[in-house]
C-alpha cells in the first residue's frame, strides 16, 4: 500500500496523519508539500490532514484548495484513488469541488476541543467498512469551523444515496442535521471534522479511529482479490 499526506502552510496534523497510516497499514506514506504539482505513482490513497492551512485567511480551506499539488489531488479522486480529509482537510476538500456544501463557524462562536460520540451512518464504504451500521464510537474533535451547511435538496440527497458517513451523536457545532462526515457520489472521498488519527491506541484514549484506517487496508485488499 501506498499513501500520500498532503502538506499546506499551517498544517498541525500531518505529522499525526502519516504515522496513523504507517502504524495501522504498514503503508509507504510520503508527505508532499503544498508546491508539488505531481503525486507519487500508484497511490492507494491520499490524506488532506488538519491545521490551519494559510492561518485560516478568506475562508477555513479556500487558499489551499488553489494550492498546486490539489490540481492533481482532484485528478487523482477523479480516477478512484481514496481521498479522506480531516477537519481542515475537510475543509479543503469542500472548497476544492470535490465535496458538496461548506463548513462554517461553530454555533456559539467558540473553539471545540473533545471527545465526540459519533454515529456511523453508512458502513458500507472503503472508509467505514471497519464499523457497524449504526455504531457509536468516540473521535476527538479540534475546530473553529465545523458547522458542516448545504441547502436541504443537497441534504436530502446526501442523507437519501447514504453518503453521510457519520453523524454526531448529539449537537456539537450547529452542523445541519447533525453531520459530521460526508461521501462524494462515488464514494471513493470522505470529509470528516473529527479526527481518526488521533485515536488509534488506548493510550490515546481509545482506539475507534484505528478501525477507519485499517477498514481502508481492508478494502484495498478485498478489491485486488
Amino acid at each position: 500500500m501506498r499513501a500520500a499526506v498532503i502538506q499546506f502552510p499551517g498544517s498541525n496534523c500531518d505529522r499525526d496523519m502519516a504515522v496513523a497510516i504507517r502504524d495501522v497499514t504498514g503503508a509507504d506514506t510520503a508527505v508532499i508539500w503544498h508546491r508539488d504539482t505531481v503525486l507519487p505513482s500508484n497511490l492507494d490513497l491520499i490524506a488532506v490532514p488538519g491545521g490551519f492551512s494559510y492561518g485560516d485567511y478568506l475562508r477555513s480551506g479556500a487558499m489551499a484548495a488553489r494550492s498546486p499539488i490539489m490540481q492533481a489531488v482532484v485528478e487523482a479522486a477523479g480516477h478512484g484513488v481514496p481521498v479522506l480529509g480531516v477537519c481542515n482537510g475537510f475543509q479543503i476538500l469542500t472548497e476544492a469541488g470535490l465535496l458538496p456544501g461548506a463548513l462554517m463557524r461553530n454555533a456559539g462562536i467558540r473553539f471545540v476541543c473533545r471527545d465526540v460520540r459519533l454515529t456511523v451512518e453508512n458502513s458500507q464504504s472503503i472508509f467505514t467498512s471497519g464499523y457497524e451500521q449504526g455504531e457509536e464510537i468516540t473521535i476527538p474533535v479540534a475546530h473553529h469551523d465545523g458547522n458542516y451547511f448545504a441547502d436541504d435538496a443537497t441534504l436530502n440527497r446526501l442523507e437519501g444515496e447514504g453518503r453521510v458517513a457519520f453523524s454526531y451523536a448529539e449537537p456539537v457545532n450547529g452542523s445541519a442535521r447533525n453531520i459530521a462526515g460526508i461521501l462524494n457520489d462515488a464514494g471513493n472521498v470522505l470529509g470528516m471534522m473529527p479526527h481518526p488519527e488521533r485515536m488509534i491506541e488506548a493510550v490515546h484514549g481509545g482506539s475507534d479511529g484505528r478501525r477507519l484506517f485499517a477498514g481502508i487496508m481492508g478494502g484495498l485488499i478485498r478489491q485486488i482479490a
